[in-house]
């Protein structure tokens, strides 16, 4: 074993080595650092700006959400056409170009005026600018779920399901997923598709078995289609 002695002339000779090396290279050491410190700076005043940058997107759209719950009682009235359209024309000049949460409520609020006045394919429209916008929060499945609703209130049945499926990806805590996936296998149904809208109503009973609703529809459904199944041979 080395005795204190020998260590000591070991790690002599190391430290001295590396005390010369960075006395011989300090300067591109210390400019190396000193680049990594304003990086980091950089890096934190980003976050801040981005910060403020969002608390003010969010602070304008609950103002312009304040003059939506005002004018939602009387939107489909025509002493407040004018109104409603200038609140459109304002949460579309807010929500274009931008992106988040704030962006996707102000699609949702045009979204619900347009569906207030059965406007559906201008509903669909902004129901699905409000999923594209606020496409990492819980804001996506909602607007995917409603752009079906107006699909389906358009006759579109195949596109309604390509919306009601979109809302099921990464849906585990939207509450309408149970009905998302009923209303798939209920348009396959209308489409003559049975063996899809079985498969379609099996997916509700094993993936919301606990639901109340939707997984007893869906056996229900099942069972019919089965029997006209039967009928058929």
């Amino acid at each position: 074993m080395q005795s204190e002695k020998e260590k000591d002339a070991v790690s002599a000779p190391l430290g001295e080595g590396i005390n010369e090396f960075v006395q011989k290279h300090r300067r591109p050491i210390f400019a190396a650092a000193g680049l990594i410190f304003l990086s980091l700076i950089a890096f934190i005043v980003v976050l801040s700006v981005m910060d403020a940058v969002r608390a003010r997107a969010v602070s304008a759209v609950e103002e312009l959400g304040g003059r939506y719950e005002a004018l939602l009682p009387s939107v489909t009235e025509e002493y407040a056409e004018a109104d409603a359209e200038e609140l459109l024309a304002d949460l579309e000049a807010f929500a274009r170009g931008r992106s988040g949460y704030a962006a996707g409520k102000a699609w949702l609020m045009i979204a619900n005026i347009h569906g207030q006045k059965k406007d559906w394919p201008a509903a669909e429209t902004a129901w699905a600018s409000a999923a594209k916008a606020a496409k990492k929060t819980y804001l996506a499945p909602i607007a995917f779920f409603n752009a079906g609703a107006a699909a389906e209130e358009q006759g579109r049945a195949r596109e309604a399901i390509d919306y009601y499926t979109s809302s099921l990806v990464g849906a585990a805590d939207f509450p309408g997923a149970p009905r998302a996936q009923f209303a798939i296998g209920r348009l396959q149904e209308s489409l003559g598709n049975a063996e899809e809208a079985i498969e379609a109503y099996r997916t509700v009973i094993s993936g919301w078995s606990y639901d109340q609703v939707w997984p007893s529809l869906a056996q229900s459904r099942i069972i019919a289609l089965e029997a006209e199944e039967q009928l058929d041979l």
